[in-house]
């Protein structure tokens, strides 16, 4: 399994896994956020098939004394699941975001997502709230999960 970060001038190998993302890509929104220092997009492929994504932000604020990253999303191809594709996509963007050790690290997830719950609670992540309603598609509650920051 490769893991690669994106940036800049990927456009086409984001085109390239667009089937892992919930809504067709945007030429423009790609080449944008891929532009944006503060936004990451990494690929996971096995045997040169896209396999999985994660996208993630850094996220600052004037009377914070930390940066936060947000994990915005995380998606892994059916075909995919169960063989540490999430895994190394995660580990990937802590060793590629550890610069500033006083980082933390937030997403939300399904709170009937099982499965997705207890990987990043093996990764570090504990339950700090419950957003109401968070999923448009059906008004499932989000867990908010957050990953204190650690020495590199």
């Amino acid at each position: 399994m490769e893991v690669e970060a994106l940036g800049p001038g990927d456009d086409e190998k984001v085109v390239r896994a667009a089937h892992l993302f919930d809504d067709p890509v945007d030429a423009a929104a790609v080449r944008a956020y891929l532009a944006d220092p503060r936004h990451h997009l990494l690929v996971a492929s096995v045997d040169h098939t896209s396999a999985g994504f994660v996208t993630a932000i850094e996220l600052l604020h004037p009377d914070k004394e930390r940066p936060e990253m947000f994990i915005y999303e995380l998606g892994v191809d059916e075909r995919f699941r169960r063989r540490g594709v999430a895994t190394a996509l995660l580990e990937r963007l802590f060793e590629l975001t550890r610069d500033d050790e006083r980082r933390g690290y937030t997403l939300e997830v399904r709170v009937s997502n099982d499965s997705a719950i207890k990987l990043y609670e093996r990764l570090g992540f504990e339950a700090r709230g419950i957003r109401r309603g968070y999923y448009t598609d059906n008004r499932e509650d989000a867990l908010i999960m957050w990953r204190d920051a650690r020495p590199s």
